[in-house]
């Protein structure tokens, strides 16, 4: 009684995953044609991080003219730099990237809360974090207040309990 209900649930199953694959490949054929598309072996080219094209490039190349010496080195070394609040005197750790990117640090120096905040509009990762880093050291009151708080995972919590 069931089995027919069941083998028709099958086959219109079937012809979806079927319809979802074709609309798949036309898609995937569509992106391979166009003319503007990376060039994926660009990803191997040292210094180069696969997806960037000229736009992220000069976000890239902006940031690093208004990062100090120390916070240059510190983003060139692990792809995040520190900066310190206007009004608190906090320390941010600003990881590249375009959104959940900002940790506040503790006296230790660790991660204790995320901060989330960017500017509107569609922009690289390197004009975010200039933006986060300009609104940090001139304004942070009201960065803060525009911005999504998160907790972050540090395991130091997890390292204290099994000691």
């Amino acid at each position: 009684m069931l089995r027919r209900p069941l083998r028709n649930a099958k086959e219109r199953l079937r012809l979806f995953l079927s319809e979802c694959g074709r609309r798949a490949r036309v898609l995937r054929d569509s992106l391979r044609r166009q003319p503007n598309r990376i060039d994926p072996s660009s990803r191997f080219v040292p210094g180069f991080r696969y997806g960037y094209g000229k736009q992220e490039a000069r976000g890239l190349e902006l940031l690093k003219e208004w990062l100090s010496p120390e916070q240059f080195a510190e983003y060139d070394a692990n792809s995040y730099f520190e900066v310190t609040g206007c009004h608190s005197g906090k320390r941010y750790r600003i990881s590249h990237g375009t959104s959940m990117n900002i940790h506040e640090l503790d006296g230790a120096g660790h991660p204790c809360v995320g901060w989330c905040f960017a500017p509107k509009g569609h922009l690289v990762a390197g004009d975010v974090m200039l933006a986060q880093k300009i609104a940090l050291e001139t304004d942070e009151r009201r960065a803060l207040a525009v911005a999504n708080k998160f907790f972050v995972q540090t395991g130091r919590r997890n390292a204290l309990l099994h000691h």
